[in-house]
């Protein structure tokens, strides 16, 4: 082989690095923008459902009590159980 068999392979093969580099680019971009549409559209939902929490709570306070106070019940009752039950374990 000569130089220039040579000198054409290499451009062969920085092109084809080079095609490879935009690839991987374009698909780490093409990643990105879909990680940052999906965390929008989790906080447009979260938005959303505190809205609706707000309203609900506004429609029925006592009832909101009542619900805040039984889940509070319930997950210091669970915590309870975990605490006790890692003490025994």
């Amino acid at each position: 082989m000569n130089t220039n068999s040579f000198s054409n392979a290499g451009n062969i093969a920085l092109d084809q690095a080079t095609s490879t580099m935009d690839q991987a680019a374009n698909l780490t971009q093409r990643g990105a923008d879909a990680v940052r549409d999906g965390v929008q559209q989790v906080r447009n939902k979260a938005h959303d459902l505190g809205d609706h929490a707000v309203a609900y709570i506004k429609d029925e306070p006592v009832k909101s009590v009542l619900i805040a106070a039984a889940t509070g019940a319930t997950l210091m009752g669970i915590l309870s159980l975990m605490v006790r039950s890692g003490r025994h374990g």
